[in-house]
C-alpha cells in the first residue's frame, strides 16, 4: 500500500494554519460533512458563505453554528437550490456582490439513490442535474473571481463513482430507458469527478497555474444523504452498515485538506485509505481509469457547456 505523505494517521484540520481573510463558498451546509468543514473553517477565522436550498435550515444552522462558535464567526447564507438553474445563475450573482475574494469552492451539496427517476425543472435527472450540472454552472460563474483569487475549486465526489456502469450514457443521459437509483446517482458523480481532471487539463492549457481543482471523496459517513432522498430500502441498508462508517466531521476531512493544504498533487483522488476507502487515514488513493478518460470528460464538457449555456471563461 501507498504510504500517506501526511504520516499514519493521515491528514487531519490540525494541519490547517490561521485563516483570516480568507473566504470559503460551500454548497449543502446544513447537516453532515458541508456543516462540519463550514465550522472548522469557521473556527479557523475564515469567511464562510453557505449556498443552501431550505432557508429555514439554513437559519437554524447558523444559530447552531454561533451557538458553537460564539457571535463573532463571519458566516453568511445565500438561498440557492442546485436542482434549478436560475437559482443557481442568481446566487452566483449574489456571491459576486457579497465577497472580494474565493479561496476555494467547495462543491459538497448532493442528493443520493433517488428511488424513482425525477427530472429537474431544466428537464435532467434529478441526480445529473443536482450532483452535476448545478455545481457545474456555480463553478463557472464564479471562475472568474477564484482565477482572481489564486483559488480552488473542490469537488466532493464519492466512491459510488466506480460503482454503476463507469461511463457517461451520453445517449440515455436521463435514465428514461432501464432507470436505477445506484447507476444515476453513479453516472452524476463520476462527471462530478470527470471534470474536475478536465478542468485541470484546461487550465494547463491556458496557463492558468494559479487555480487549482481537486476531486476527494467523504467514505462512508454518517450523514443525512441518504436519509434524506434515498429509499427505505437504501435507508435500511446504510443504518445496518453503521457499525462500518465514519463520523461527519472525519467524513469533512477530505474536502477541508483540498481547501486548504499547501502543495497538494490536484492529479491525485482524496479521501479515507482504509478499509474499501470506506475509513480510515485520509490521504490520496488509486483512482480507476475510467475517471480520468479523457476523450468522454472532453465530450461531457463539450455537452455541459452546451445543456447549461454557461461557457467558461479561461
Amino acid at each position: 500500500m501507498k504510504t500517506n505523505q501526511f504520516g499514519t494517521n493521515g491528514w487531519t484540520p490540525d494541519r490547517i494554519k490561521d485563516l483570516s481573510g480568507k473566504t470559503y463558498v460551500i454548497t449543502g451546509t446544513t447537516s453532515g460533512t458541508g456543516f462540519e468543514t463550514s465550522r472548522i473553517l469557521l473556527l479557523k477565522g475564515a469567511k464562510v458563505v453557505m449556498l443552501n436550498r431550505n432557508p429555514k435550515k439554513a437559519e437554524d444552522t447558523l444559530v447552531a453554528l454561533k451557538q458553537k462558535l460564539g457571535n463573532v464567526i463571519d458566516v453568511v447564507n445565500i438561498q440557492m437550490d442546485l436542482a434549478e438553474q436560475a437559482s443557481v445563475k442568481k446566487a452566483a450573482t449574489e456571491v459576486l456582490e457579497k465577497v472580494t475574494r474565493i479561496d476555494a469552492l467547495i462543491c459538497n451539496g448532493a442528493i443520493a439513490q433517488v428511488p424513482t427517476q425525477k427530472k429537474t425543472v431544466d428537464g435532467w435527472e434529478s441526480q445529473m442535474g443536482v450532483n452535476y450540472f448545478g455545481h457545474f454552472t456555480l463553478q463557472a460563474l464564479l471562475y472568474p473571481l477564484i482565477e482572481k483569487s489564486k483559488g480552488r475549486v473542490v469537488t466532493v465526489g464519492s466512491m459510488g463513482y466506480d460503482m454503476g456502469i463507469k461511463t457517461i450514457k451520453f445517449d440515455d443521459l436521463n435514465w428514461d430507458k432501464n432507470y436505477t437509483p445506484n447507476n444515476a446517482y453513479s453516472q452524476s458523480k463520476l462527471a462530478q469527478i470527470m471534470s474536475i481532471y478536465e478542468l485541470q487539463n484546461r487550465l494547463e492549457k491556458a496557463g492558468k497555474t494559479d487555480v487549482k481543482a481537486f476531486a476527494c471523496h467523504p467514505g462512508a459517513s454518517r450523514t443525512s444523504l441518504i436519509s434524506t432522498s434515498g429509499s427505505i430500502m437504501m435507508r435500511i441498508l446504510f443504518y445496518l452498515m453503521t457499525p462500518l462508517t465514519q463520523s461527519a466531521e472525519k467524513g469533512a476531512y477530505p474536502e477541508l485538506m483540498c481547501a486548504t493544504e499547501v502543495n497538494l498533487d490536484q492529479k491525485a483522488f482524496y479521501g479515507p485509505t482504509g478499509r474499501s476507502n470506506w475509513v480510515g487515514p485520509v490521504g490520496a488513493h488509486h483512482i480507476e481509469p475510467h475517471a480520468k478518460d479523457n476523450a468522454v470528460a472532453k465530450k461531457l464538457w463539450d455537452l455541459s457547456e452546451k445543456e447549461t449555456g454557461v461557457k467558461w471563461n479561461f
